[in-house]
């Protein structure tokens, strides 16, 4: 399987979890029993799987060869578009983090940080991922030369075969199934 068919499959679970997360925060407004510390798993989900794994393939192998090799309509698809959205996911990601500490600190109000974070990396995503699939991939794959793609490929399985021997996928992908589960009791 290429590479990008590999980075499509990994939306759909990212996907997966940013419905997870929707729900965990509908229950929030609804001020449902929440189990907060939840919302540490779905962190670190997005930081190690969606970010580190997934954005790290993007950036490390096929974005700094889609600017390389295609000019300026890539550099500008991809350095002030892709990767200022992958900055502001992160930023998100901490600010969210930096709600929940608000809350275990006694600020209920922290609660309205948590649903605004949250819900802003939801529909940012969501965006994100839907470009990605529908214009950046089939650019790459329409423009870049076959030899680059094979290259993009070769080094896309060495990293998955890389972290498959260090259990991430299956870590992740473990974690999304037991949220899944527990938001839609």
């Amino acid at each position: 399987m290429n590479s990008i068919n590999i980075m499509m499959m990994e939306h759909q679970n990212i996907l997966r979890m940013l419905e997870v997360t929707r729900k965990y925060c509908l229950k929030v407004l609804k001020n449902e029993a929440v189990a907060y510390e939840d919302f540490y798993k779905i962190i670190d989900f997005v930081r190690n799987y969606a970010d580190k794994h997934h954005h790290g393939k993007e950036e490390i192998m096929l974005f700094n060869r889609m600017t390389e090799e295609l000019g300026f309509a890539a550099e500008k698809l991809v350095k002030h578009g892709m990767l200022v959205e992958h900055d502001m996911g992160r930023l998100y990601m901490s600010e969210l983090e930096e709600a929940l500490r608000k809350l275990e600190a006694g600020d209920e109000e922290a609660k309205l940080d948590i649903i605004a974070n949250a819900m802003g990396y939801v529909n940012l995503l969501k965006r994100h991922i839907h470009k990605e699939d529908n214009v950046v991939y089939k650019f790459a794959e329409n423009n870049l030369k076959k030899e680059t793609r094979d290259i993009i490929d070769d080094e896309s399985s060495n990293f998955e075969k890389k972290a498959e021997g260090a259990g991430v996928q299956k870590k992740y992908l473990d974690l999304l199934s037991e949220l899944e589960s527990k938001v839609n009791e």
